[in-house]
């Protein structure tokens, strides 16, 4: 019967574990945002393709104004 006592006790106290650890993690924010992260992987690479694009055409704009000012 002792024994029961210690694992209620034991168990009372890994939970008031988890508990602070639960608490102590929302308020450090790291469930603010659990949807983006997910999905910004799947567009990282669509971004930086458009980026490369956008220099590639501001390099020809600069090279073309070059071009018709000689």
């Amino acid at each position: 019967m002792s024994v029961l006592f210690v694992l209620i006790g034991v168990s009372m106290l890994v939970a008031g574990g988890f508990l602070i650890g639960f608490l102590w993690a929302v308020k450090k924010g790291q469930y603010d945002d659990s949807y983006s992260p997910a999905v910004r992987i799947l567009f990282d690479d669509q971004e930086k393709e458009a980026q490369k694009k956008e220099k590639e055409q501001q390099i020809k704009k600069e090279t073309t104004k070059k071009n018709h000012k000689s």
